[in-house]
């Protein structure tokens, strides 16, 4: 297998490049204020459209994770694993009737603010020192690792220069702010959806080449059928698949996605309310909108969600029965090191047999993907540090242009770290894998207090403290004592555990009294017109058909 890119694709992804970065230069210098007003620089306060909005939650959703990781999944599980693109299409329908209303009427613009608002400042202290942690050390550091490792694949390039490169990258878009990133991520979107669609095509194609008769699109889809049925279900049964585990042996796949209990205890929930509903570098982007405005960009953002399995499952699920079928020994090579099969290396590797031309636009998608997400989780870094850390606790009276100055010395830092951390992923056997389950340590105590925080006014700080800090030790106490619970089933039992904990302390420490900092809830907030439930209904119906057709 030959590596690199030839000249045309470089032209390509140079003409990508020059777009991309002009374009954005464009908005920095013509979109309204450029440096000196904070919100603008961390929020794009009030000047993101819908389609702004949508494009920008998926461009910092889709990126390497799920191009790298998701698609390595695929290879590994099967179609099961477009759940989490499923359940997080109507998981932002939810959010965008129940969650939205809760920030937007009370002008909430960072999740830690939410938490003093509600709570108090050293739950909100706490918390923000847990997400710069977690931001940083996992969601910033496996994007820059799984993106490095895909560009090394297909360039040729060492791993570091190759990190090297999406992070400079990086950096000069996120150094613009927010409206910068929320307009440049619609150009990032077309060209990861068409470039994404492409290399899909491309993939079905070369297996109804290698291993059919050569009849094109469809016969490579029914292929997948016919070649690997046990991949092509939405649902497993404890004991009846194992898997690659990309450590060189097997592990049986209901431990990645259990069955039915993840929908039952919650874990699938958890992953997708916490990630979109109250995760800072998602749903930064609508807190700076009117509610109408946010609503549309957030059920925007759920069809793109919706439509991802076929940009970065079916890749993968192609890879495999190639794969499976020794029918391209580029793949079987690619995807082998040292006897052991790596999953993560399915999408680089068949990036890497595309024709010349279209390896060039395919490159360029995934850099879009790789640097709006990177771009996206980095300015949402910056946004909490200077807004709930520096401001509080160091200088309280910085200039709008200090603290905008100061923004962007935190976001190199932060890549910096990220950077120099990146390498030793190369540790860990599965990239999707890592990002889920070392987020589900905290993900079920923070949903377990922003749920209870919005919608019961009997929930006290002390109960929230408690819970939030209990969440990481329950996690691990449940992964080293029963390693045999699935991960997904894990945070569903820490989660309920944090809320029953919740519950109990906020009951006995104010006596059975509403809490003086509950918000005041509007049941008018909630109501939405006929388009939007509409819409809502379309991602339904397209959902319940997938688990219909391949339960």
């Amino acid at each position: 297998m030959k590596l690199g890119l030839e000249t045309i694709d470089y032209i390509i992804f140079g003409v990508y490049f020059v777009i991309v970065a002009s374009y954005g230069y464009w908005v920095y210098r013509n979109k309204g204020k450029q440096t000196a007003d904070s919100k603008d620089f961390f929020l794009a306060e009030g000047s993101l459209t819908w389609w702004a909005i949508g494009a920008s939650i998926i461009a910092s959703n889709i990126s390497a994770e799920q191009f790298i990781g998701m698609s390595g999944q695929a290879f590994q599980l099967g179609l099961a694993i477009s759940v989490y693109e499923l359940v997080g299409g109507l998981s932002l329908v939810i959010i965008a009737v129940y969650f939205l209303p809760m920030y937007i009427r009370n002008k909430i613009y960072t999740m830690p603010q939410f938490l003093e608002i509600r709570y108090d400042k050293r739950l909100a202290t706490i918390m923000a020192v847990f997400w710069l942690f977690l931001y940083i050390l996992v969601n910033l550091t496996s994007i820059i690792y799984l993106g490095a490792l895909s560009l090394e694949k297909m360039t040729g390039f060492n791993f570091m220069a190759c990190a090297i490169f999406l992070t400079v990258f990086a950096v000069f878009i996120t150094l613009g702010g927010m409206k910068v990133i929320g307009y440049t991520d619609v150009i990032q979107v077309v060209c990861l959806v068409v470039g994404g669609l492409a290399t899909t095509y491309l993939a079905l194609n070369l297996l109804s080449d290698k291993v059919g008769t050569g009849a094109g699109l469809f016969e490579g889809l029914s292929l997948l059928r016919e070649k690997a049925d046990h991949h092509m279900h939405m649902i497993f049964a404890k004991g009846e698949y194992f898997v690659h585990d990309g450590r060189g042996g097997k592990i049986d796949a209901y431990n990645q996605l259990p069955g039915l209990w993840m929908f039952i205890i919650g874990g699938q929930w958890i992953v997708n309310f916490n990630y979109f509903g109250c995760n800072q570098y998602m749903i930064q982007r609508a807190l700076g909108a009117d509610l109408p405005t946010a609503r549309n960009g957030v059920l925007f953002a759920a069809f793109l969600k919706i439509m991802m399995p076929f940009i970065v499952v079916l890749p993968g699920l192609a890879a495999y029965v190639l794969f499976q079928e020794n029918a391209d020994m580029a793949i079987v090579q690619g995807i082998t090191d040292n006897n052991i099969v790596k999953p993560d290396n399915a999408y680089p590797v068949l990036l890497n047999i595309l024709p010349t031309g279209l390896k060039g636009l395919s490159f360029a998608a995934l850099t879009a993907a790789i640097v709006a997400s990177l771009a996206g989780k980095a300015n949402s870094i910056s946004t909490i540090y200077m807004l709930d850390i520096h401001q509080k606790f160091f200088n309280p009276n910085m200039t709008e242009k200090q603290t905008v100055w100061l923004g962007r010395v935190a976001i190199v830092v932060s890549f910096i770290i990220a950077l120099a951390i990146s390498p030793f992923l190369k540790n860990f056997g599965q990239g999707f894998e890592y990002i889920q389950e070392y987020t589900g340590f905290i993900s079920p105590g923070i949903l377990c207090i922003f749920l209870l925080g919005m919608f019961w006014k009997r929930a006290t700080a002390s109960g929230a403290l408690v819970a939030a800090l209990l969440s990481i030790p329950l996690s691990t106490f449940f992964k080293y004592e029963y390693p045999d619970i699935p991960f997904l089933n894990r945070m569903g039992i820490v989660f309920w555990i944090c809320v029953a904990v919740h519950v109990l302390i906020s009951l006995l420490s104010a006596k059975g009294a509403e809490s003086p900092k509950a918000f005041t809830v509007n049941s008018e907030w909630f109501r939405t017109n006929s388009s939007f439930r509409l819409g809502a209904v379309a991602v339904c119906v397209l959902l319940a058909t997938v688990y219909i057709f391949f339960w």
